[in-house]
């Protein structure tokens, strides 16, 4: 999956951007938006946050893990950053250099390739000043969509008008397609294949009911991307969800507990293995054929317990990956249940989170881990599920380099 890191400036056409990141994100890119404080004024960072499912950043001194150079990071962690609307004032900005605020400042520090679409008034455009900046900002590779020719919000007709969404996104796409990927340098997981489960599991009772759980499979579907990025082969078995597939992996879609361990065998060996899944402990011993009628009165349900797939893939043996991690989502004593479930299941590690409904974890867009493993614990801060996968595959990485 590709990283779009989304400027979004103050101009009337701000508003533009959030059917630029719906069509991003359906075209399979992942967005990070920053907004300028005049953009505020035009689209809130709540109307793109749940657009990009990400945190949107507009303070310099805000960003988590400033201490870290936070904004370095993210300036040099997309593939590509689109300036849309490009106002004559940041642009101006931009070809001087100034970095007095979070967008400009990202604009100065990335090393990475920049896409400007300029938006504002005909004769703001036309200015000697403007076309000056832009013929400088070109000079130095950066690329340029519109601005298209009509009428304005200020009652005038000319060039001035941001380029619509679709002819971005086909720019942005027209980018990807011409990159030569072959002078990029590979990923730390290079030559690795790794399995991720994700998702609930579906154990039916009758044809239409079954027994589930709240699971969205967002936090691994974020796990499977970020290891993809870092040059993994991975292969993401998924129980029924309401995501699409991420781009360039191999997914495997399944209902049961019985089903994903099924495909779980079938996708080893592996360098590396993420259950992150919630799988239903039971499943109903003896499914009914036909739909059960409330007329017959409740029924009673007699429970099996379904393969303990984590346990069972840990074991050791000849298909055991060289590193296994399990999650533990829990509702009450959140460490003592994930220390025993690291030594019980006999893996590497274990992320450990709390799943009561109050924290909103379990099928919502953010998550608060703890690592547990042998070495002992690290407690991770509130995150985007995605900036929790980011780093977990970082560990991960990190891990089997060590190990050879």
């Amino acid at each position: 999956m590709t990283s779009i890191l989304l400027i979004v400036t103050g101009g009337i056409a701000a508003y533009k951007s959030q059917e630029l990141v719906r069509l991003l994100r359906t075209a399979g890119h992942s967005v990070t938006a920053v907004l300028t404080e005049a953009a505020t004024h035009f689209v809130t960072p709540l109307a793109l946050q749940t657009l990009t499912e990400a945190p949107v950043h507009t303070d310099l001194w805000s960003l988590t893990g400033e201490q870290q150079m936070g904004h370095i990071e993210l300036s040099r962690a997309a593939d590509l950053l689109v300036v849309a609307p490009a106002t004559a004032d940041f642009l101006a900005k931009m070809a001087a250099g100034l970095a007095d605020d979070l967008a400009s400042t990202l604009m100065l520090a990335t090393d990475k390739p920049v896409l400007v679409a300029p938006a504002m008034n005909v004769r703001m455009w036309q200015h000697p000043a403007t076309q000056a900046n832009m013929a400088t900002l070109r000079s130095r590779g950066i690329r340029q969509i519109g601005p298209d020719t009509g009428p304005m919000a200020c009652h005038e007709f000319g060039p001035g008008r941001l380029a619509e969404p679709p002819a971005i996104l086909a720019a942005i796409e027209d980018f990807f397609r011409d990159r030569p990927q072959d002078l990029s340098p590979p990923g730390p997981l290079a030559n690795r294949h790794v399995l991720v489960t994700a998702g609930p599991t579906h154990e039916p009772i009758d044809p239409v009911r079954y027994i589930a759980n709240r699971s969205s499979g967002r936090q691994g579907f974020a796990i499977a991307t970020a290891l993809a990025a870092l040059g993994a082969r991975v292969t993401l078995v998924s129980g029924p969800v309401e995501l699409p597939d991420p781009p360039g992996i191999e997914v495997h879609h399944v209902e049961t507990a019985e089903d994903m361990m099924a495909a779980c065998r079938a996708a080893l060996p592996a360098d590396a293995a993420v259950f992150a899944a919630a799988v239903a402990d039971w499943r109903i011993a003896l499914p009914s054929r036909n739909k059960l009628k409330k007329s017959s009165g409740a029924p009673a349900l007699a429970l099996v317990p379904n393969p303990d797939i984590l346990a069972t893939l840990s074991a050791p043996g000849p298909h055991r990956p060289r590193l296994t991690v399990g999650f533990a989502a829990e509702t009450e004593d959140v460490l003592a249940h994930a220390t025993a479930k690291l030594a019980a299941k006999n893996c590497d590690w274990v992320v450990a989170n709390d799943v009561r409904p109050e924290t909103g974890i379990m099928g919502g867009t953010h998550n608060q881990v703890v690592l547990l493993s042998a070495a002992g614990r690290e407690d991770w801060p509130m995150l985007s599920k995605r900036d929790v996968a980011t780093r977990l595959a970082a560990r991960i990485a990190e891990a089997l380099a060590m190990a050879g």
